[in-house]
């Protein structure tokens, strides 16, 4: 007679006890708790319920669920030998086998009701061996138990798995991830390259002849794109770069409640060509910040290479409301849009004039390691500010991905429709890109700061989802309104000494006819007494300090040392030939452009054209026409105007006392006809000479 382990009860069991089917529904220590057909419980001690009369086991738990997953992935005569052991076992384990009619009989030798566990074993061992497929019984008992664990994954031969390497020398293998590694920084190459830089490893730093265990060129093949896989060691070198700085763990997170809480600066060069100031084309580099709790771009710069002033700047204009330029649409005025107009304007009466972006104040910013935020200039702008600047760790962009992925949404929603969009790379480059039309830098940034308006600060954001309203995604604005509700709005005006000590100094002799920088002429009546003085600054030789912008030539500021130690405003000499600013006409002009636009309510419609009409403008490139020139005279001077004025103080453009010399004109019409251009002759000194002989 053959002993076999009593099987096991477990909670979901069927077990018939007393002619009725129970259901095992609890077990708790030394007592089960059953239930019946009608759900009538019943509690009994194990003791009890095994030695009650006609109790036996109805039904053993189910299987694992078979991983149909990797059952796919074996070859097919692997998968069908895991079936065909299938049958057998259930067949063993039940009594019938799987697909069995309702109500088949188990076959003798096979009846739980009167074999034991191991006499079935010991039965399908020997219809196994009448089969011609002899097994011993101890590797049926193992395929059995394995069965129970796994379901039909547990009787696969993984000998017979797919395991890519596994016959290949170790040494190969940790030389082909080395080789691959290798492969991030430098230019994309070809398999047999990386084939010819294994050998050299095992050679080199193994010292075994590569011959000898070198795989197949085919095997070889299969390996090298197995360790490639997502890195794209034979694809786009610039994405190889980018997913090799992708942290190993999962990405941390950074909750931002309010407006501000976290921001994050950064520069990029902007694919489009610009004009110089001396005729030729370049690509301008754009700086700007990303809130990261409402997705706004507070402000945007854009000049030919960033300085530390730039940066500087930036932190102010994104605390200064943007003023509505002549030739906006009257909807992108702060007052027609989402953003709580009335009750901030009440606070801060610099949003009376405002455009629909919101004024954001930086907590903490959140920048890399360039020379531009680790300068001494930015580093004194955020602690004077009241800013936390957080440095990202080296070589993570990912701990600033809102502010880099902004970039890339940039060149896809504006500068692709600009004229002298010159492709994101070579291979999107178009053909002879330098001869089509290009907007000036200045013109550019006014075009940059009404898309901003216009497109950006509409558009909803796939990042700025409302918990209760997960299938509602919100724009700048619209969130921008959500969290001023709880956060509030506060006003921080800067000083005119705020602005002028941001600037970058520089040292300076005040000469008879004053002072010079960068070959030009600064003057004022002021610093009549400081000509040819000592500064009292003994560490800079007697030398004065002077704060000057370097992206506007019009004025520069002298430290009075020898006084309170304020600033004199010393304007340029030659202002007088050069374009001023018109801040009030400029102004005049947008009341009477607007005035015929109407004031009817803004509509979702009418932000849609006017984004549509300013992609269509930039696309155009800029006008030559001389039927436009008022048009262009006007922007011209809103431009100057902006470029110096949205993040100056007026006090500190014009201090009390000093007057800005007015800018030349002549009174004349410019709408009349121009004048013939007469060409000038080519000077040939022999033509020349045969009139005097």
């Amino acid at each position: 007679m053959t002993v076999s382990r009593p099987p096991a009860l477990r909670v979901g069991d069927e077990v018939e006890v007393g002619g009725a089917v129970h259901t095992v529904t609890g077990l708790s220590g030394s007592s089960a708790r059953l239930a019946d057909v009608t759900g009538a419980e019943t509690s009994l001690t194990l003791a009890e319920l095994l030695s009650a009369p006609g109790f036996r086991m109805v039904t053993r738990p189910p299987a694992a669920l078979p991983p149909q997953g990797l059952l796919d992935a074996l070859p097919a005569e692997a998968a069908d030998q895991a079936r065909w052991w299938e049958r057998h076992i259930i067949e063993v384990i039940t009594g019938v086998p799987p697909g069995a009619a309702a109500g088949t009989r188990p076959r003798p030798g096979y009846d739980p009701e009167t074999r034991s566990l191991r006499q079935r074993e010991l039965a399908k061992a020997g219809e196994l061996a009448g089969l011609g497929r002899p097994v011993p019984l101890s590797t049926l008992q193992r395929l059995r138990l394995s069965y129970e664990k796994r379901g039909s994954w547990g009787l696969v031969d993984h000998r017979s798995a797919p395991r890519p390497g596994a016959r290949t020398d170790k040494r190969v293998l940790e030389a082909i991830e080395q080789a691959v590694s290798e492969e991030t920084d430098r230019s994309t190459g070809t398999v047999d390259r990386l084939r010819r830089r294994v050998e050299q490893i095992l050679e080199g730093e193994h010292g075994i002849d590569p011959v000898s265990v070198m795989p197949a060129r085919a095997t070889f093949y299969r390996l090298a794109a197995r360790a490639a896989s997502g890195r794209h060691t034979f694809g786009s070198a610039r994405t190889r770069r980018s997913r090799a700085k992708a942290p190993a763990g999962p990405f941390g997170t950074v909750t931002a409640v309010r407006p501000g809480e976290w921001t994050q600066i950064d520069s990029t060069p902007l694919d489009v060509r610009v004009v110089l100031d001396n005729g030729m084309t370049d690509r301008a580099e754009l700086t700007w910040i990303v809130d990261i709790a409402t997705r706004t771009i507070p402000a945007a710069v854009l000049r030919t290479s960033t300085k530390a002033v730039d940066a500087a700047l930036l932190l102010a204009r994104a605390m200064t409301p943007e003023p509505m330029r002549p030739g906006w649409p009257d909807a992108l005025r702060m007052s027609r849009s989402v953003l709580p107009h009335r009750r901030m304007a009440g606070i801060d009466q610099r949003l009376e004039h405002a455009a629909a972006r919101p004024v954001i104040v930086p907590e903490t910013i959140v920048c890399d390691h360039g020379s531009v935020y680790m300068s001494q200039a930015f580093r004194n702008a955020c602690r004077a500010m009241g800013i936390t600047l957080q440095p990202a760790h080296e070589g993570s962009p990912w701990e600033k991905g809102t502010v880099e992925t902004s970039f890339s949404a940039v060149g896809t929603l504006f500068a692709q429709y600009v004229a002298g969009y010159a492709g994101s790379s070579v291979e999107r480059r178009g053909k002879n890109p330098d001869d089509g039309a290009a907007w000036s830098i200045a013109e550019l940034q006014d075009l940059l700061d009404e898309w901003i308006v216009t497109k950006w600060q509409v558009r909803p954001h796939a990042g700025l989802c409302h918990p209760l309203m997960p299938g509602r995604e919100l724009s700048p604005n619209e969130m921008y309104a959500v969290l001023v509700e709880t956060a509030g709005y506060v006003p921080v005006p800067l000083a005119a000494s705020d602005y002028v000590e941001l600037l970058p100094a520089a040292w300076r002799k005040i000469n008879a006819y004053g002072v010079k920088i960068g070959n030009r002429t600064y003057d004022c009546k002021a610093l009549t007494p400081y000509r040819r003085q000592h500064s009292g600054v003994n560490a800079r030789n007697g030398l004065w300090e002077i704060h000057h912008d370097p992206h506007d030539v019009t004025r520069v500021w002298v430290r009075d040392h020898l006084g309170d130690g304020g600033w004199i405003l010393a304007p340029w000499t030659h202002l007088r030939t050069a374009p001023a600013p018109f801040g009030e006409q400029a102004w005049d002009q947008a009341r009477r452009m607007l005035a015929r636009r109407g004031q009817d309510p803004v509509t979702e419609a009418e932000i849609a054209r006017a984004a549509a009409a300013l992609l269509d403008k930039a696309e155009r490139g800029p006008a030559r026409g001389k039927e436009e020139r008022r048009d262009r005279k006007a922007a011209a001077r809103a431009r100057a105007a902006a470029a110096a004025g949205p993040s100056v103080p007026e006090e500190a453009a014009q201090p009390p006392g000093q007057q800005v010399p007015p800018a030349w004109d002549d009174g004349e019409d410019d709408d009349g006809p121009l004048a013939d251009v007469i060409p000038l002759g080519i000077f040939d000194a022999r033509e020349e000479a045969k009139k005097w002989w």
